[in-house]
């Protein structure tokens, strides 16, 4: 029996004998997508209810770096990461990096904890091959190493807790192709998939075009930049004077947070809507108050915590699902109110955490 076949048959176990009350405390067991073979997206995928360790037998230093923490997205990620480290007992050093502009920046904060003695490391990569020959480096040094949320492309990673972005997109995608199917009235989009390089955004963008391919979706304009809401309102704003004509501005989280003044500030609330790939608590206000039509959720607090679990399970020898990540689903203005926010928002009023002792 596989690695992966014997920890699926003890999360069984768990669930079915852990009581429940005992569960609907905390955020485990939860539903996620596991891929056989690891790495590789285009993998075949199983479901299964992840639980993870109740508690580390050592107090372990793990480093977990993040591209930024200017929006709320990145925000979640870190509650995610220090919440179950709290709850493990490990020690946690977060460094962020500034933004995706940062490469050598974050290169230079992971080798800073490596020599600061980390037992392990958790990253949300800027780029998806440019940290490859850090990530042997560390490998080299029998220190596991967790890709988390956006994705690298090295084959020597220990482990990955995160989703297809390209499903990301491509729910997007065929969210907005339903609405406008082939052979109806033609629609124009502005299509704001992130920053270029970056793996989720790559990715992202591949399907959300894929989705669109057979409908009367037509993307006017595709622009590329950082995740700040300064990059992001720029961009709408010179798109919207290229096309006034929009009937859509689709793309991150920021984009679309961005959108909602620059729209209204012009009088086109009414003309153009707005999706988002990817889900924030501005996103999910915007769904609430009907001015974004809907966005997947990734389950962003969740794929914090597994990398977690992942990290503490390789330093204990014990199994461990090397790709797995949260099944994605949509939000609509039908279903938000029935939506469980703490699988993907920090709670209100919560400040980022850069240690956890």
């Amino acid at each position: 029996m596989s690695i992966a076949s014997r920890y699926l048959t003890a999360t069984a176990l768990v669930a079915a004998f852990a009581t429940t009350p005992a569960l609907a405390q905390d955020w485990f067991p939860y539903e996620v997508e596991v891929w056989d073979p690891p790495f590789d997206m285009a993998s075949p995928r199983t479901t299964t209810d992840y639980t993870p360790l109740e508690k580390a037998k050592e107090a372990y230093e793990i480093c977990v770096s993040f591209p930024h923490m200017k929006d709320a997205y990145w925000l979640g990620v870190d509650y995610g990461v220090t919440e179950e480290a709290k709850r493990q007992g490990v020690k946690l050093q977060v460094v962020e990096a500034g933004g995706y502009t940062e490469l050598q920046k974050q290169i230079s904060q992971i080798e800073d904890c490596v020599a600061a003695g980390a037992d392990a490391v958790i990253i949300g990569a800027i780029s998806y091959d440019g940290l490859n020959n850090l990530v042997a480096e560390i490998r080299g040094k029998d220190i596991p190493v967790i890709d988390v949320i956006n994705g690298m492309s090295s084959p020597e990673l220990s482990a990955k807790s995160l989703v297809s972005f390209g499903e990301m997109g491509s729910k997007t995608g065929a969210y907005l192709a339903e609405l406008h199917p082939a052979g109806s009235d033609a629609v124009k989009v502005a299509w704001f998939p992130g920053p270029a390089g970056a793996g989720w955004v790559e990715a992202g963008n591949t399907g959300f075009q894929e989705a669109i391919k057979d409908s009367a979706v037509e993307v006017v304009e595709t622009k590329y930049g950082d995740t700040g809401k300064e990059a992001q309102s720029a961009l709408i704003e010179d798109t919207l004077g290229a096309h006034p004509d929009l009937d859509y501005v689709v793309g991150t989280a920021v984009t679309a947070e961005a959108a909602i003044p620059i729209l209204r500030s012009r009088g086109l609330t009414d003309q153009i809507k707005v999706l988002s790939y990817y889900y924030t608590p501005g996103v999910h206000q915007g769904i609430r108050r009907g001015q974004i039509l809907a966005a997947p959720t990734d389950s962003t607090v969740i794929q914090g915590r597994i990398a977690v679990d992942q990290a503490v399970r390789i330093l204990e020898g014990e199994d461990y699902l090397k790709h797995v990540g949260p099944a994605i689903f949509v939000v609509t203005s039908e279903s938000v109110n029935d939506f469980d926010t703490s699988s993907t928002l920090a709670p209100d009023g919560f400040r980022p955490v850069f240690r956890v002792e």
